[in-house]
Formats: C-alpha cells, structure tokens, sequence
C-alpha cells in the first residue's frame, strides 16, 4: 500500500468519524430543544390550570387548557414523557432556608 492509499484511507476514517460526531449533537440538540418546549407546555398549562381554579380564568381558559394537554399528548409521542417533577422549592440547597429560618449568606 502506497503512501497516499494511507492517507486517503485515514482522511475517510476522520471523515466517517466527523459525521457521527456531527449525528450525536444533532440527536442532543433536537433532545434539549424537544426538552425545552415540553417545559414550556408544562408551564402554560400550569398557569391556566392556575387562572381557572383561582378564578381570573376567562371563557377561552378550558379550551386553552385542553389544547395544551392535546399537545403535551402529541409533544410526547415524538419526545417520550415530560418531566413533571417538581421545580419549585426543589431540595438543591439553592436559597434553603436554615433550622432557625434565616439565609446564609452564601444563599443571595
């Protein structure tokens, strides 16, 4: 084998190589973006649920919560399941307030 049949051999190696890696943070990105927007769904949903019980809902506020779930339905069968544990008060530490109810300064 010929000195350029190596390096043509080697340049299709990094070749094929570049196009997975290409292929991996395409499949990321599209699962982050797919992430994102079943957040947000999540959130609007949560905030008619909210106008609803609390009574500042409008007419449109049960249709708007059903179209949301409609698309959560649909967001999951192209994404899988959204995650709907809890964001708010999450046990992170982050802004947690001490036995004795005061911050810690490394909290602001």
């Amino acid at each position: 084998m010929g000195l350029m049949d190596k390096v043509k051999a080697q340049a299709t190696q990094v070749a094929h190589k570049a196009q997975e890696a290409g292929k991996e943070g395409k499949a990321k990105l599209e699962a982050a973006q797919g992430k994102k927007r079943g957040d947000a769904l999540l959130r609007d949903l949560g905030a008619a649920f909210y106008a609803e019980k609390s009574g500042k809902g409008t007419a449109e506020t049960s249709a708007e919560i059903e179209r949301l779930l409609a698309e959560l339905r649909a967001h999951e069968d192209e994404h899988g399941a959204v995650d709907t544990a809890p964001t708010a008060g999450s046990a992170d530490g982050a802004g947690a307030a001490t036995e004795d109810g005061d911050f810690k300064l490394d909290d602001v």
